[in-house]
Order: structure tokens, then C-alpha cells, then sequence
């Protein structure tokens, strides 16, 4: 997908389209010296990826919250699923374009950051660099929200704007959570209502990660 890049993936999620790239570092930050690899994230909106265009960052020169907060997300779901010992002291750092913004962009690039992630992984594996392979499970996030009493998943702008309860979450393929974001707008959310919501989630990702691994069938360096 990325010529240059050690792994890559291009997520379509309805409207919105996502470009991971993942990069491998021979260092570590200074808090990881002698303690392992680390993987981590950068996330950013090209300036016509919405409704209307919105000014680069790098121009503004500092980044919004919001995007650190996605960044800082991307980074803990995938390092929630490497061994991190595995990769020796080295960094990947997954780079999350939003091309294209019609809700759930931060679920898209964390379903779209593993598979570069494990491309990578996979070089470093065939070149004998990494003995073991790292990741211990598959990563995917999905959106879900009650919109006019209905129940929807994978919401786009619209719906997300008239959503009475939004989540967010974030699992691993053996069914375990990594993080579950959720807003009830109007009235408080029943706790039997917000774990249906989870559920339906859940449930949705199996589509994702059956995703992931057809992207990922054949590649040599995958155990």
C-alpha cells in the first residue's frame, strides 16, 4: 500500500477512510531504555477531509486536544496487544491519516493501525531481526449509538450528531475490552441498555477482525 513504509493499511468505513502507516525505529524513548520496545501512535485530519476545511496543525503550531487524546488511544490498544519485550529496543510508531471524515475515525484507525502494525511485525520476523512474533491478539474498534430508539453501528456524522448515547469501543479478538468511551446526550443510559449497546458492538467486530486477518492471509513472516 505505502511503498516505503514497513506496513500499511487503507481502511474504508463507509464515508470515512483512514491511511495507517507503520514505522520501525532502532531506539526507544528514554523511559523504555533497557526495558523493551515500545509502539506508539500519531494521528491527524488532512485539511479537506471534512465538511469544510480546517487548518493544518503543524501550521497552528500545537496540536488540538482531541487529537492527542485519539493519538494517546491508538497507542494503548495496540500496546495492549505486544510483547512489548519481543521487539527488542525498538519503536514502531503507527502515522493515522483521516483522508476522508464521516464519523468513527478513531475507531477506523485503530482497526486499520493493526494491520500495519502486524506487516511490520512480519518483516521483522522474515529478516530474522525479532525471534518471536509479538502480538499476542487482533486489535479492532467500532462505533455504536442509540439514534431514534434504534440501535446502529459503525455511525456516520449525521447519526453520531443525533445520537441520545454514543460509545465507543475498543476489544480483542478473544472478547476481552481495552477501552469502552460512552455519552448519553439526553437522559441517562440504563445499565441494561449500555451493556446491549457493548454487546451489539461486540458482536459487530467479528466482521473486523475476520478483516484484518484476510488482509494480513499469506503474509510471509506471520506465525
Amino acid at each position: 500500500m505505502a511503498k516505503f513504509a514497513e506496513g500499511s493499511c487503507l481502511i474504508d468505513l463507509g464515508d470515512t477512510r483512514v491511511h495507517c502507516t507503520a514505522s520501525v525505529e532502532d531506539r526507544v524513548p528514554p523511559h523504555r531504555v533497557g526495558a523493551g520496545g515500545w509502539v506508539t501512535a500519531e494521528y491527524s485530519m488532512l485539511p479537506r477531509a471534512g465538511h469544510e476545511r480546517s487548518s493544518r496543525e503543524a501550521a497552528r503550531g500545537r496540536q488540538e486536544g482531541r487529537t492527542m487524546e485519539i493519538q494517546r488511544l491508538i497507542g494503548r490498544s495496540l500496546r495492549a496487544v505486544c510483547n512489548l519485550d519481543q521487539l527488542g529496543e525498538r519503536t514502531i510508531i503507527l502515522d493515522c491519516d483521516v483522508l476522508q471524515a464521516d464519523g468513527g475515525t478513531r475507531t477506523a484507525a485503530i482497526t486499520a493501525a493493526y494491520v500495519a502494525l502486524a506487516e511490520a511485525c512480519a518483516g521483522l520476523v522474515r529478516e530474522r531481526v525479532m525471534k518471536r512474533w509479538p502480538l499476542l491478539d487482533q486489535v479492532a474498534a467500532i462505533s455504536v449509538g442509540i439514534v431514534s430508539g434504534e440501535k446502529l453501528v459503525d455511525l456516520c456524522y449525521q447519526e453520531d450528531s443525533r445520537a441520545s448515547t454514543d460509545m465507543n469501543v475498543v476489544a480483542v479478538r478473544r472478547g476481552g475490552l481495552i477501552e469502552v468511551q460512552a455519552t448519553a446526550e439526553a437522559s441517562p443510559i440504563p445499565r441494561s441498555q449500555f451493556d446491549e449497546l457493548l454487546s451489539v458492538g461486540l458482536q459487530s467486530m467479528v466482521g473486523l477482525f475476520e478483516a484484518q486477518e484476510a488482509a494480513l492471509k499469506g503474509l510471509e513472516g506471520m506465525p
